[in-house]
């Protein structure tokens, strides 16, 4: 009988995720990334487990597994795959979760994501690739450096005073009590390859029956980062890598162990509402606004204190109180404290796909710095709106319509300059048509409790108001 060999049909026949060099990966010469892929990708099709694989490769050098996998593949943010992985694995309990790490990422800005997972015991496995540096961005010191290694970032070596020692992860890994099995193989020589076969079909089979957190370290060459020859990095895993990091299985719970199930629990809408004090009167089912068109995109942007991100908060509240679809984003941090802030406002007939306003149908630009990096983005049909009181100059490449509005002025003829983001919003009301006159005192009745800031602020927004009606 003629045994034929061929790529795993885990594999697509050709990479045309891949952007260029579609018949080759983009692992370097020699690494053991490519050699653990081969692994995976055959035993995915020998246990028949192609089609309930997902995949998850956040940043490192397997951040692009879903070019090769035949399968559903998301990506993570550096250090979040265990994260990522529990939510995939908890709403899909019947698929096989495969979470792909690097050690410059699991073992380092992904630890504690990594350690809780693995305490959860989440039905997943992971594959932690430590190659002793951070591999995709230049061979720097990785937590997982040997002591004397050197790397971009330790010429002289790692010092165990400076740089603490490297940190063994599957032994810390079977320390905690839930995980089903915790091994750590090489991939560096066929005895070692033959080996880690075995663990890992091992590994994906306990995914398969659903009995636990699956964890295996595996030990990489690299060689362009090493500066080393393929061949010498190889013999290098053996004569001194696992010297700190023997292989060997450091965990394994009894064959058999009973599947891992969680309940899911259904959510009691009517009991929500009970605790919360709702009533069939509070919610109409029916929208209560009219939009010029199905979704409206706002951005609101000043400096951080003149209220743009409360101007954001008060046009998604009250469409929240007309039953629209809504979702309000605002950008704070060291903008809050004097620099450039904003608040993108989506509201929507039917569900929103993302709270992201790259492409605004409303600007209001309360500064000059947010009119120049904001206003070029307003399409023609788009209104900008600009505070004239502090902006005397306007960009030339603005393709929307533009409309001045001396928002800081006439809040301040109503009593108080910080009322301008009320300005803005009884301009931006009648602009638009989203609200009456009449709704917006009746919401800021609500929300300013007492008389004197009631007074201040419905003088505000019938200067905007009226502002808008003389355009």
């Amino acid at each position: 009988m003629t045994k034929i060999y061929e790529k795993s049909p885990a594999f697509f026949e050709t990479f045309e995720r891949k952007p260029s060099q579609q018949l080759t990966t983009h692992y370097c010469p020699g690494c053991g990334h490519g050699t653990l892929n081969k692994i995976i990708a055959d035993l995915v099709a020998e246990l028949g487990i192609q089609d309930q694989t997902i995949y998850v490769g956040p940043v490192g050098c397997g951040v692009f597994i879903y070019y090769y996998f035949e399968g559903a593949c998301a990506s993570a943010a550096h250090g979040r795959a265990s994260a990522v992985a529990t939510g995939i694995s908890r709403s899909n309990p019947d698929g096989i979760v495969v979470s792909y790490q690097g050690d410059g990422d699991l073992a380092a800005i992904g630890t504690s994501n990594a350690i809780h997972a693995a305490n959860r015991g989440e039905n997943m496995i992971v594959f932690f690739v430590n190659n002793n540096v951070y591999g995709m961005t230049g061979g720097q010191m990785a937590p997982t450096t040997l002591i004397d290694q050197k790397t971009t970032t330790s010429p002289f070596g790692r010092t165990e005073k400076n740089d603490g020692f490297p940190l063994r992860m599957a032994e810390m890994m079977a320390g905690l009590e839930a995980p089903a099995l915790v091994a750590r193989v090489g991939v560096n020589n066929p005895k070692n390859i033959r080996q880690a076969i075995k663990v890992i079909r091992n590994g994906l089979e306990i995914q398969r029956d659903k009995k636990g957190y699956v964890f295996i370290e595996v030990m990489s060459q690299c060689p362009t980062n090493w500066k080393k020859e393929p061949a010498e990095a190889c013999e290098w895993i053996d004569d001194v890598v696992c010297k700190q990091y023997p292989l060997g299985t450091f965990k394994e719970l009894p064959a058999d162990r009973q599947p891992q199930k969680r309940p899911r629990a259904e959510v009691d809408f009517a009991a929500v509402a009970k605790l919360l004090g709702l009533t069939a009167d509070d919610e109409t089912g029916s929208q209560e606004m009219t939009l010029p068109q199905p979704e409206m995109r706002f951005k609101f942007a000043g400096f951080g204190g003149q209220g743009v991100l409360s101007l954001g908060l008060m046009v998604a509240q009250m469409a929240t109180q007309r039953n629209m679809e809504v979702t309000w984003l605002p950008s704070y941090g060291p903008e809050m404290r004097g620099g450039v802030a904003n608040s993108s406002v989506v509201i929507g007939e039917d569900p929103i796909g993302t709270p992201v306003v790259d492409v605004p149908d409303v600007l209001v630009a309360l500064n000059r710095p947010s009119l120049d990096k904001l206003g070029p983005l307003v399409p023609k049909e788009g209104l900008i709106i600009y505070n004239s009181s502090l902006i005397d100059q306007i960009p030339a490449d603005l393709k929307g319509k533009v409309y001045p509005l001396a928002a800081t002025t006439l809040a301040a003829e109503a009593g108080t300059v910080k009322a301008a983001n009320v300005v803005v919003l009884g301009f931006v009301a009648r602009m638009t048509g989203i609200f009456e006159l009449s709704e917006l005192e009746d919401f800021l009745r609500e929300t300013f409790k007492k008389p004197a800031l009631q007074e201040v602020n419905l003088k505000a927004v019938s200067a905007g108001w009226n502002a808008a009606g003389e355009v």
